[in-house]
């Protein structure tokens, strides 16, 4: 049981006892005491006073009395005002290291029996993963792992977008433009042969684009139109010229582009033997780059859906709605649900000509998932620009009697931006994931360099460190943002081993597995049991944080943020800084205070290791 658990177990016995009063415990408040006062954790009383009728000084001193009384590991108390301010006998800390240092289970909660599955990543196949992407796919399985960690039997799933127009606009420039060209024999921008299997179509994709928009121009302005266009520098601003208001109609009406993409998209339909073995060599192309970029990152799925093969999803669910009056038709035949009674006015769920909408997929999706793995909570990782679509979604599955419909939930996330601003996939001004994933390397790199601290090391081992700093910092500098803030990615800023970063934690695991390991060639037992009891503050602050680990792993799965692993990492990693600095380990003589301090080291390492893997990033063992 959690050490504020027990506090507030107690509390509430102790107020019941005392002015007999119910209090449902979780309703106590109790958190760490601020540094400013005497205490361990502090217990605010003076919501009692109306209902026990004495003043909160009085109400302070008789449950601080009532705690030292029946709580063996409460040494002291004081009261402030409305605070009760418990310390903590240091016997309890020396005993929760000592019980822990070789707990391999540590932070590992109970098992839920409940199933929680966990969409994320969902990529277009007519381009590579790119930066918004990557903050996509490492809250998703950062979430994942969090989630096992708390006790939930957890699916990974991801949904690929592999089928419709825009996929039809790559095919066609492959097949207008690229000469019989493939991943292969491709040029890369390093001017040398072989070209990533995503990068690769979404080249065409791009160059679809520039295509389209020549197309446009010459059609619009005529060729004085071209040839500004063709020298114009700033692909943004031409956009704003020429497409801001008529594109969609141009491309619909007037293209010969747009129609031959089009019609690409109708033999797609038609099972045409021709179109379909073209988007499927394409995707495969794109797989295969997807695959090494999740490689890189670390991270995998348990279940892989496809759009091509779910689209028509959802019908017969509509059918039967309609039926039982959950939903309505129009005049025109199209089919509707009416969700004003809790704000979120009509929503289309068949087009007139009977065609879904991408609600309805969903409706089928969460359906066909129901029937393959019965989790009870559903994850769905999407920016929050699809906010309204998740509220409308989850409503729709409520309404219809969904057994898991009351446990959806939409892990909403802020757009990430780079310094210079905003990104667009049709001009080619995406910064992509591998690109970005090389850069923090790079990084890594010129700062080791610059500190001089893995002079003389074997190179593949040097590089793997390298790769470790650099994908740990892009990987942090991602998650210890709240999902719901936009957010700014520096790659520069990112490997800081100075800052709240990345790196900065994995030097503090570094210094506490090195003295750790240090210890051990030196022969020192750390099994032996310490009879050390006299606390310094750094030491015990170091604890108490260490403490803290499985409750908020707890609070991370129970708001879906890894942002709360990240910043837990932070502090521990601070606190352990301090402490460093603060107390002698392998220098001190006294053997039951250097025993000690080893193995607060060592919990120390063994959690910062754990809860940054929750974060899918690896340990360096040097830096």
């Amino acid at each position: 049981m959690n050490f504020l658990s027990i506090i507030q177990a107690e509390v509430a016995k102790a107020v019941k006892t005392l002015y007999d009063i119910e209090i449902d415990p979780i309703n106590v408040m109790c958190s760490p005491t601020r540094k400013e006062f005497e205490g361990d954790y502090s217990v605010t009383v003076f919501n009692f006073a109306k209902t026990a009728r004495k003043a909160p000084l009085q109400i302070g001193q008789e449950i601080g009395e009532f705690l030292t009384q029946h709580v063996a590991f409460i040494d002291t108390f004081n009261v402030i005002q409305g605070f009760l301010n418990v310390v903590v006998d240091n016997a309890y800390w020396t005993n929760f290291i000592e019980q822990n240092t070789h707990n391999a289970s540590f932070g590992q909660l109970f098992p839920k029996d409940t199933r929680v599955m966990i969409e994320y990543s969902s990529p277009n196949t007519n381009k590579p993963l790119h930066l918004g992407h990557i903050r996509n796919i490492l809250l998703g399985w950062s979430c994942s792992k969090i989630l096992a960690a708390a006790g939930y039997d957890v699916v990974r799933t991801k949904v690929v977008n592999d089928r419709g127009i825009a996929i039809c606009k790559s095919m066609l420039a492959w097949q207008l433009f690229g000469e019989g060209q493939t991943p292969e024999t491709a040029i890369n921008e390093q001017g040398e042969k072989g070209m990533k299997g995503d990068h690769f179509v979404g080249h065409y994709y791009v160059l679809f684009e520039k295509k389209f928009q020549k197309e446009y121009a010459h059609w619009q302005l005529g060729k004085t139109a071209e040839k500004y266009f063709e020298n114009r520098k700033n692909a943004a601003d031409t956009e704003g010229v020429f497409f801001k208001e008529y594109k969609n109609e141009y491309f619909n009406k007037y293209s010969k582009l747009g129609q031959e993409a089009r019609e690409m998209l109708l033999k797609w339909e038609a099972n045409d033997h021709e179109t379909v073995a073209l988007w499927q060599q394409m995707n495969n192309w794109v797989y295969e780059g997807f695959n090494q970029t999740y490689q890189n990152l670390g991270i995998h799925f348990d279940k892989i859906y496809y759009e091509s093969n779910t689209y028509s999803l959802g019908k017969d669910i509509i059918e039967q709605g309609l039926q039982q009056h959950i939903f309505y038709q129009k005049p025109d035949t199209s089919v509707w649900i009416d969700l004003s009674d809790v704000k979120l006015d009509q929503k289309l769920v068949l087009r007139s000509d009977g065609t879904s909408v991408y609600i309805t997929q969903d409706i089928g999706m969460a359906r066909l998932r129901e029937a393959e793995f019965h989790a009870r909570k559903v994850v769905y990782v999407v920016a929050d620009e699809q906010n309204y679509h998740f509220q409308v979604l989850f409503e729709i599955l409520k309404k219809i009697g969904e057994p898991y419909a009351d446990g959806l939930h939409h892990l909403s996330y802020g757009m990430v931006e780079l310094p210079h601003g905003r990104m667009k996939s049709r001009e080619g001004t995406v910064v992509d994931a591998d690109d970005l994933i090389a850069e923090v390397i790079n990084e890594a790199q010129r700062e080791t360099e610059e500190r001089g601290a893995l002079q003389g090391v074997d190179a593949a081992v040097r590089r793997e460190i390298e790769r470790r700093i650099g994908v740990g910092a892009l990987k942090y500098h991602m998650i210890k943002v709240n999902p719901k803030k936009r957010m700014i990615f520096d790659p520069k800023e990112s490997v800081d081993f100075e800052g709240h970063t990345g790196p900065y934690i994995q030097y503090a695991y570094v210094r506490a597995a090195g003295v750790v390991r240090d210890a051990k060639a030196q022969h020192i037992d750390l099994i032996k049991i310490s009879e050390y009891t006299n606390l310094q503050a750094d030491e015990k602050d170091l604890i108490q944080k260490l403490y803290e680990f499985p409750k908020t792993i707890e609070e991370a799965a129970q708001t879906f943020d890894p942002s709360v692993i990240a910043n837990y990492c932070y502090e521990l990693a601070k606190g352990f800084n301090k402490f460093w600095s603060k107390c002698q380990i392998l220098k001190e003589n006294n053997n039951d205070t250097r025993g000690f301090r080893l193995k607060t080291a060592q919990l120390t390492a063994t959690t910062l290791q754990k809860g940054m893997d929750l974060l899918g990033i690896e340990m360096p063992e040097r830096m």
